[in-house]
């Protein structure tokens, strides 16, 4: 907001009456802000979304201890920062091409994905791993879970990131949530014509208004959280592209079918 109301973020500073350091703080997320100074902070950079603002008080004022606190300084800030991602979420999306959604993911799947990217961890390491990952499943296993929808190609349930009966249980998980309400789980086969969009891997968290919606894509250099309209709108598209193209969940549904009576 103060970027686009064309503030420095000194001049930010001084018309909340706090010192430039703090300011920072605030921005980076180092240190939290009250509503009365978000509120300011809105009115002076000439905001006059009123849901847009108090969707942002809701979330700076929550003050919960969030699960995930307890694996602070044990696992990187990109699993906390996304276990709390999906706290605040409204809905959820997840594009894949070579794995199975981190949320569908069975224990002996994720632990055997764990072990092979680290090899070097001690096995204590790896199971805070698997245990933050199955925990980040509560989103779609709660009483009131959000809407969660996925496409994931027929690579990403064909190759064995376990043995046989691992990859036979992980079939088995996605079935099983395929059938809630909630969740909605498309395939895209290997034998469809002209689809050049094996690189649009995604999670995208839909916030309470969607300009706080965030992608989040893994990268050679680490995760990346993108919140930029522009790119937010173009995921949105790609997203919806990728639907299109995939089978329909009841045809996804036979395929997996399928797909285990292979094994």
């Amino acid at each position: 907001m103060r970027e686009a109301a064309g503030l420095k973020a000194t001049e930010a500073a001084s018309l909340l009456g706090v010192s430039s350091v703090q300011m920072s703080q605030i921005e980076s997320g180092i240190s939290g802000v009250s509503e009365q100074r978000l509120r300011r902070l809105a009115a002076n950079y000439a905001c006059a979304d009123r849901e847009l603002i108090d969707a942002l008080v809701a979330i700076a004022t929550d003050r919960t201890r969030g699960w995930w606190e307890e694996y602070r300084r044990n696992l990187p800030t990109p699993f906390l920062d996304l276990a709390e991602l999906e706290h605040h979420a409204d809905c959820r999306w997840d594009v894949d091409f070579l794995h199975v959604p981190g949320l569908l993911q069975t224990k002996d799947y994720a632990r055997a994905l764990f072990s092979y990217v680290n090899p070097e961890f001690p096995d204590d390491e790896v199971d805070l791993w698997v245990e933050h990952r199955m925990k980040r499943r509560v989103i779609v296993e709660r009483p009131d879970p959000i809407p969660y929808e996925t496409v994931i190609h027929e690579a990403a349930l064909r190759i064995r990131v376990g043995n046989r009966t691992a990859t036979a249980a992980q079939l088995a998980r996605i079935l099983e949530l395929s059938e809630a309400d909630h969740v909605t789980v498309r395939v895209i086969p290997f034998d469809l014509d002209g689809f050049a969009g094996a690189g649009s891997a995604m999670v995208y968290a839909g916030g309470p208004v969607p300009q706080l919606d965030t992608v989040v894509r893994d990268g050679p250099h680490g995760t990346v959280f993108i919140d930029a309209q522009a790119q937010l709108s173009r995921f949105r598209t790609l997203f919806r592209r990728l639907e299109t193209v995939s089978l329909e969940p009841d045809r996804s549904r036979d395929f997996i079918h399928r797909l285990a009576k292979e094994l």
